[in-house]
């Protein structure tokens, strides 16, 4: 759940200020080289997003289909290895393409 706020905090903190100022103005207004850094982290927060949210229904599923066997699936190194995962999955497919 953390991850998921980290992603979700971003992406009013990053992404949609500059975003508010290209809907307010009609064009980009700020350097054209923060153009492609910002599509670049509006992409891998959004896609962090949606992946911790996958990972998520992932976790609350493994809980729910074998609740006995749950905290030897799941342990704290393997969410951290989860996190990491979903993270640079999200920033390799934006900042890669971008």
């Amino acid at each position: 759940l953390v991850s998921l706020f980290m992603s979700d905090l971003m992406v009013g903190l990053v992404v949609m200020p500059p975003a508010m100022l290209n809907q307010l103005y009609g064009r980009w207004v700020l350097q054209g080289d923060f153009c492609s850094l910002w599509s670049s982290f509006d992409v891998m927060c959004c896609s962090a997003s949606i992946l911790n949210l996958c990972l998520i229904s992932l976790d609350r599923y493994l809980l729910i289909i074998s609740p006995l066997k749950y905290k030897l699936r799941m342990t704290s190194c393997r969410a951290l290895w989860l996190i990491l995962a979903t993270w640079t999955l999200a920033a390799l497919a934006s900042f890669l393409p971008i």
